[in-house]
């Protein structure tokens, strides 16, 4: 609630950011309370999940289902990343995800959060890479941006930058929608570090505090099935750079080549050992689809330690 959220008095950056907390759209949030949860909302019918529809009612009503069922945060998307997919227009998407931004805080009123511990009101996240949707979305607004571009110049940083949300910086090589399978790496871990000191300092110079910034290792993105399962392993490396970690590990593929699953909807149990695995190595976020699952994952790993 809001007693979980504290504003910024002043101190330092560097201080702030080592204490844990996450500063999106005038909102300090403590990332040491417990891990946030974040809910995967499909304004799209070619999810690789099967879960999304194109229909503004159902994914505000879904988006108060999410939040009684644990999500600190909504991320919602009008096109899916599937690399199997043609690109819809950049029209297409925005009619998709407009009309869900400008009605969901209003919606919002009529959503209860599960227990007292939880972000409330959620955190509203745009998932999208393209500069013009981004920009068509800041006067309906967003906390944060989901951004799978891999960011390959400080264009959608600025565009942050100039309503104070925060940036989640994914990792990846090529551009979105495009398979990129052929990628390998001598040092994943190191090619990771590598990236990230380069694209924080770029979204830093372009205007976004260091304390509104998350990374996303990307996950299944331009990784063999190895490379992710070590990123799982050293998480540890990651994490020690001071920025929250986002973990998308929600029926990802190397869940399914570990576990021998095809059907990603089978693979929520996979998911909940990632959860377990990803908390206890210091991840601060976790992108979901089964979000009731993840709340009573972290809440029992939490309640153990």
């Amino acid at each position: 609630m809001d007693s979980k959220l504290t504003k910024n008095g002043g101190r330092d950056k560097e201080n702030i950011h080592t204490q844990g907390l996450l500063r999106a759209r005038g909102r300090t949030v403590d990332l040491q309370r417990r891990p946030l949860i974040m809910g995967i909302l499909n304004i799209n019918d070619d999810s690789f999940s099967s879960d999304g529809k194109i229909d503004t009612d159902w994914a505000l009503s879904r988006a108060v289902e999410m939040v009684a069922e644990g999500a600190d945060i909504i991320d919602v998307g009008g096109e899916s990343a599937r690399t199997n997919r043609e690109a819809i227009s950049e029209e297409e998407e925005l009619r998709r995800v407009r009309p869900f931004l400008r009605d969901f805080q209003q919606i919002m009123k009529t959503a209860v959060p599960r227990d007292e511990c939880q972000l409330f009101p959620p955190l509203l996240s745009l998932n999208t890479w393209r500069p013009r949707v981004i920009d068509g979305s800041l006067e309906a607004g967003f906390d944060i941006l989901n951004d799978m571009s891999a960011l390959p110049d400080a264009t959608n940083a600025r565009l942050c930058a100039r309503i104070g949300a925060a940036l989640l910086i994914m990792h990846s090589r090529g551009e979105p929608k495009v398979r990129h399978t052929h990628v390998t790496y001598q040092d994943v871990m190191s090619e990771l570090l590598e990236f990230f000191d380069q694209k924080t300092s770029l979204a830093i110079e372009a205007g976004i505090p260091r304390e509104s910034l998350i990374l996303d290792p990307g996950i299944d993105f331009a990784k063999q099935a190895d490379d992710n399962v070590r990123i799982y392993r050293e998480l540890g490396k990651l994490t020690a750079q001071g920025f929250p970690v986002l973990l998308p590990v929600s029926r990802k593929s190397v869940i399914g080549r570990v576990l021998g699953i095809v059907k990603p909807a089978d693979r929520d149990a996979g998911t909940i050992a990632c959860i377990v695995a990803g908390t206890l190595r210091g991840a601060s976020i976790f992108r979901v689809h089964n979000i009731s699952a993840a709340w009573f994952a972290i809440r029992a790993v939490e309640g153990l330690r």
